[in-house]
């Protein structure tokens, strides 16, 4: 019999899941940007930028990424406004009022970013077409993850590196419970007050933790065909970037 304090979750049934992200995402679109910098004071444009040199895309410096789940674009223009960059950036994602907000709010003007509105497990992409990839806190809201992960490494050219931005749940006490108590009830306040959505700021903690931890999202990368994968914890274990060769 369940507990009677147990909370109702926000979490949608595996098999609603792709169509739930896509209706959430599009609801919150017009204000998931001011949202994402003031619930993280900013650190996101931080964890952004570590996300673009872990890439190593100075080794192909005009070459063809891709940024999957690409959302409202950011980490694309971080990528493809670097100094020295002469590639192009495709920002993928499936939610096309994502990718409408990040055209619309100018991101896209002066650096070469091409929006797609594509689902992260069947890109419209060839075998082998990118020079690298990144997925910005994209990969916890697929409804397949590995299906997720060996898509991107099929459409990786052999070498080359997947770095992956997602959020994760701190270990070390005190501050794993600080961290939990503003995650589930002071995140949500916000969210729903700006945002205007009753359960989007519900579903994005519960579903941190729900996720892998990054160890066994490592090993998931590992098993989907990249090499090296390796993981390092962002301001005290919130965030993990992982990153990979695509063997």
């Amino acid at each position: 019999m369940p507990e009677s304090n147990a909370r109702p979750t926000a979490l949608p049934a595996p098999a609603q899941k792709a169509a739930h992200v896509r209706d959430m995402f599009g609801a919150i679109a017009p204000r998931y940007d001011l949202l994402n910098h003031v619930l993280s004071m900013n650190i996101d444009r931080l964890w952004r930028r570590l996300a673009v040199r872990r890439l190593n895309w100075q080794r192909v410096p005009d070459g063809t990424y891709l940024d999957n789940c690409a959302g409202t674009l950011d980490l694309a223009v971080a990528l493809a406004g670097r100094g020295g960059f002469r590639g192009r950036v495709v920002g993928s994602d499936f939610t096309y009022e994502m990718l409408e907000r990040g055209v619309d709010a100018g991101k896209t003007r002066t650096v070469p970013v091409r929006p797609a509105c594509a689902d992260a497990l069947a890109l419209p992409y060839a075998d082998a077409t990118f020079d690298g990839a990144t997925v910005g806190f994209g990969v916890r809201n697929l409804a397949d993850l590995d299906a997720g992960l060996r898509e991107m490494a099929r459409v990786l050219k052999p070498g080359a590196k997947l770095v992956i931005l997602e959020f994760t749940n701190p270990t070390w006490e005190p501050f794993r419970t600080l961290y939990r108590m503003y995650s589930m009830h002071v995140l949500p306040r916000i969210g729903r007050m700006i945002s205007s959505h009753p359960s989007a700021y519900n579903y994005l903690p519960e579903s941190v933790v729900q996720f892998p931890a990054p160890k066994e999202l490592a090993r998931r990368m590992a098993d989907a065909g990249f090499d090296g994968v390796q993981w390092t914890t962002l301001s005290g274990g919130i965030a993990a970037l992982h990153h990979g060769t695509r063997r």
